[in-house]
């Protein structure tokens, strides 16, 4: 299995920290976000590599924090080349360049790059293993109000998507992506395909819509905290946590 971690977003909302550094290297608790969620990887048995799709505007800052890390696994900073907002290529679109970069033949797990989370990784693996079926990580935020923000997941009884919805304005329940996927080797021509037909590339929620018509996706649920880096406010909750989880 190898991993793919999504760093090629501008976030625009997180200006001005951001205009200047990418969001995965902004440090929570003395650490890069992307430190933290290179460790998790790390502690997935059969991760053969690890892969980290940029932009060209921050190709040289990943590149640089590479080479004053010290990373257990195989690790390649892909710039997928683009160089603003306007131009992305979007999650799906980093995925299938990640896909043909490497020539990834396997299964993968995404990560999105500005993912804090306090649970393991090996459980989820372990549950995709069991069912040899994709999975979702998603979280109960336990509030439908605050799942308006994100992309909400409604399961049936043995834990299969029924429904995703990117920020529904009546949400269906509140558990919500946490922007962790793994997707079995099979699904790899899905993805390109609906990489090179359909014209909507930005969100993975919006594959996930599609893809769950087409395959079965099984959910696993964590219980542990989880992080969306998307606002100044999530940042000092994000900091707060990691102050006191190094203070014990």
């Amino acid at each position: 299995m190898e991993a793919i971690v999504l760093c090629a977003g501008y976030a625009t909302r997180l200006y001005p920290l951001t205009k200047n550094k990418p969001k995965p290297l902004l440090k929570i608790g003395g650490i890069p976000i992307i430190g933290h969620i290179i460790k998790k990887i790390e502690s997935i048995d059969g991760i053969s590599g690890i892969n980290v799709v940029t932009n060209d505007r921050f190709y040289k800052q990943f590149s640089e924090w590479k080479n004053e890390c010290r990373i257990n696994k195989p690790l390649t900073i892909l710039n997928d080349g683009t160089t603003s907002n306007e131009n992305k290529l979007g999650a799906v679109g980093d995925i299938n360049f990640a896909i043909s970069q490497k020539n990834i033949k396997g299964d993968v797990i995404i990560i999105a790059g500005d993912n804090l989370f306090d649970f393991g990784l090996q459980d989820a693996v372990d549950s995709f293993k069991k069912n040899n079926s994709n999975i979702i990580v998603l979280h109960d935020v336990k509030d439908k109000n605050l799942a308006r923000n994100y992309g909400v997941v409604d399961v049936d009884e043995s834990s299969i998507v029924k429904k995703f919805e990117e920020k529904p304005k009546n949400p269906q329940s509140t558990l919500v992506s946490t922007g962790i996927y793994i997707f079995s080797k099979k699904t790899l021509n899905l993805i390109k395909e609906y990489a090179s037909q359909i014209n909507n590339t930005d969100k993975i929620g919006t594959f996930l819509e599609w893809l769950h018509k087409r395959e079965i996706v099984y959910s696993h649920v964590s219980r542990e905290a989880w992080f969306d880096i998307g606002s100044h406010d999530q940042i000092k909750k994000a900091e707060e946590h990691y102050k006191k989880s190094n203070s014990r």
